[in-house]
């Protein structure tokens, strides 16, 4: 079966055309960027065939997604014949808010929900929505599917979710701790207790999804019960842009102090914050590396904040569980950051960490980074939210 996915965001749509049966082939994956400006990109990277590559303008998402299915389809550089090969469309959807436990299968009534969903992400459920309505209206005969980032984490207990405001926030206007990164934290940790022939549902689980954005979810017994992102994907971890979690007594001293609306609060703590807030500019954790080699003091400053949130999360998801047995890196920086990983774990004999630093020396590969007998595992897992979106679409439509 032909699954097509989906990520449409505002100005982009990522896709990936995977086959699936008894396993999942890649047929050609891409990128429309740049939508609704002067002038749009589109790359297109079919399986064992030449890159292709075009500039043209790309006036909405309803242009660019006829571009990737007339590639899909071209003699040259398509990968099948005719769009009945479709037979399925995944959709990655931001925020499934209280609607959605899992993925699920798009009628009327959940497009209805997802767009409810719009005003608790603003940024990326109307993008969703947009990609959503186009392929029903391209392909009105194929069943389309809506994968969500926040649904693995629904079973969160209250009192991890709740946040301490009047309870009419979140009773009236669903104010809550959501979490995010969800289909991240749902493939990677079967995925290494398969890789160490366990049972999944028996482990304690910390997964640290770590890149530009970055989260961490506590999964005991198979289900999330804790994670560091909330109402939105501030909360939390430093990241590339963004503060985490930061003391909303200081924020709201600035924007008294800098005369701030809600646009310019928005601003400076999604995308003036975080690395590059420290560091002056940078965002990348490999020039922030390059800084601390150099002995710059921002990037010291940055490199060490990032590392210490993510180990006191660390700690604080173990005590929330009585215990880890494993704990995983993934995202850009936790599947190349050995630098990163270092900091993080050489301190942590006390939770059963025995940390091997030769094992450690690995970018992008599965691979055990304690040594043999560590009464808890660390591991480098590689994710792919791609398939996960591909494998929940195929089993909704069987």
């Amino acid at each position: 079966m032909n699954i097509l996915v989906l990520n449409c965001g505002s100005s982009s749509i990522k896709y990936q055309l995977i086959h699936m049966n008894d396993s999942a082939e890649v047929k050609a994956k891409g990128l429309v960027e740049r939508i609704g400006l002067e002038m749009g990109e589109f790359t297109h990277k079919p399986t064992g065939k030449d890159k292709f590559y075009l500039q043209t303008p790309i006036k909405d998402h309803n242009v660019g997604i006829k571009l990737v299915l007339e590639a899909l389809t071209d003699p040259n550089h398509g990968v099948i014949s005719s769009l009945d090969e479709i037979k399925a469309v995944g959709h990655r959807v931001a925020h499934g808010g209280e609607f959605f436990k899992g993925s699920a299968l798009i009628d009327t009534q959940a497009l209805i929900n997802i767009k409810k969903c719009c005003e608790l992400a603003p940024l990326h459920n109307p993008a969703n929505v947009m990609g959503i309505e186009v392929m029903m209206e391209m392909l009105p005969n194929v069943k389309q599917v809506a994968v969500f980032d926040t649904s693995f984490h629904q079973t969160m207990p209250a009192e991890a979710f709740l946040y301490a405001l009047p309870f009419k926030y979140y009773t009236e206007n669903k104010v809550r701790r959501y979490g995010f990164h969800g289909t991240s934290h749902k493939f990677v940790a079967p995925k290494a207790a398969n890789i160490l022939n366990k049972k999944y549902e028996d482990l304690k689980i910390i997964v640290c999804h770590l890149g530009n954005g970055a989260s961490i979810c506590a999964i005991n017994q198979g289900k999330s019960v804790d994670t560091s992102m909330g109402f939105t994907p501030v909360e939390g971890l430093i990241m590339g842009t963004r503060s985490g979690d930061l003391d909303l007594g200081a924020l709201l001293y600035i924007a008294e102090k800098e005369g701030l609306d809600y646009q310019g609060m928005n601003a400076l703590v999604n995308k003036k914050s975080g690395l590059a807030g420290i560091t002056g500019g940078s965002s990348d954790m490999r020039d922030i590396n390059a800084g601390v080699a150099a002995g710059d003091e921002r990037s010291i400053y940055a490199f060490k904040c990032f590392c210490y949130r993510v180990k006191k999360y660390i700690g604080a998801y173990t005590a929330a569980m009585n215990g880890v047995d494993l704990i995983i890196f993934t995202g850009g920086i936790g599947e190349n950051g050995i630098e990163e990983r270092t900091e993080i774990l050489k301190d942590l004999s006390f939770f059963g960490v025995d940390f091997d630093p030769i094992a450690n020396n690995v970018k992008g590969e599965d691979t055990i980074i304690t040594k043999p007998g560590s009464r808890t595992t660390a591991m480098v897992i590689t994710t792919n939210e791609e398939l996960v979106i591909a494998t929940d679409t195929f089993n909704l439509v069987q």
